[in-house]
């Protein structure tokens, strides 16, 4: 939450020409309502089942660029599903710069609560080992620019022929 992947997927898609898939925004166009209020009437499982099937659904699709919610990587079949169909990267940030970029954000239901950064902290704890197990490009987002992460995902695209 918060690392950079609707932004720097939407970016990649137009220099690849190609289309760019948000899971999330996926989820609530098809549903007619925001996420929060999934999350509010089904609870975080049912929004996961969504997700899933959202997910299945895109990641059979050729040429697309991909971005998903950070606890996508929860469910067991998402993480097979995308690893079996794309190139992952995973887009690190520490749970500090992560804080300062959804510091205002009322939209995410996982860190509505007292002690937001703890809960990043917490989050992440839990899901950063699938994140590096399922990553065939790790890139620091603190670090770079938003043109140098995309230059560098293009970089490292051409390279692979799996691709």
């Amino acid at each position: 939450m918060g690392a950079g992947k609707t932004t720097i997927g939407r970016q990649l898609a137009k220099r690849l020409s190609i289309r760019f898939y948000d899971s999330d925004h996926e989820i609530e166009e098809r549903t007619g309502v925001k996420i929060s209020l999934i999350f509010e009437i089904e609870g975080e499982e049912g929004f996961r089942r969504r997700e899933t099937e959202v997910i299945r659904e895109l990641s059979l699709m050729n040429n697309i660029v991909l971005s998903t919610g950070g606890g996508a990587v929860t469910q067991a079949e998402n993480r097979v599903v995308l690893k079996n169909n794309g190139y992952i990267i995973y887009l690190k940030s520490s749970p500090e710069m992560l804080f300062k970029r959804t510091v205002d954000d009322k939209r995410r239901p996982l860190l509505q609560g007292d002690d937001r950064l703890e809960q990043i902290r917490k989050i992440l704890n839990e899901r950063e080992p699938a994140y590096i197990e399922m990553a065939d490009e790790i890139i620091d987002s603190e670090k770079m620019s938003i043109k140098q992460i995309i230059q560098k995902i293009l970089e490292q695209i051409n390279i692979d022929e799996n691709y």
